[in-house]
C-alpha cells in the first residue's frame, strides 16, 4: 500500500508539472481539456498522497486545485454547449 500511495503522488506530480511545462512552452493551452484534466487528476492524486501522509495544508491546497479544475471543465462544457446551440 505504501508504494501505491507514493506512485500516486509521483503520477500526480508528473501530470501537474508536465501540463504546466507543455503550457509554458506553447504546446498545450491552459484552456484545453487535456490541461484541465491533467490538473484535476494530478490534484486528486496529490490529495490522496497528502492525506495518507498527514500533510493537511497541502491536502487543502490540492482539494482547492481539484475544485478549480472541475469549475473550469464545467465552464468549458457550458461554452461548448452554447456554441453548438448557435
Amino acid at each position: 500500500m505504501d508504494y501505491f500511495i507514493e506512485i500516486i503522488g509521483w503520477v500526480g506530480a508528473v501530470l501537474i508539472v508536465g501540463a504546466y511545462f507543455l503550457n509554458i512552452n506553447g504546446k498545450l493551452s491552459s484552456a484545453s481539456k487535456p490541461y484541465i484534466i491533467s490538473n484535476l487528476a494530478g490534484g486528486v492524486f496529490f490529495t490522496v498522497n497528502t492525506l495518507v501522509h498527514g500533510a493537511y495544508p497541502s491536502m487543502i491546497v490540492n482539494i482547492i486545485w481539484v475544485f478549480i479544475a472541475i469549475a473550469a471543465l464545467l465552464k468549458k462544457d457550458k461554452q461548448q454547449t452554447s456554441i453548438r446551440e448557435k
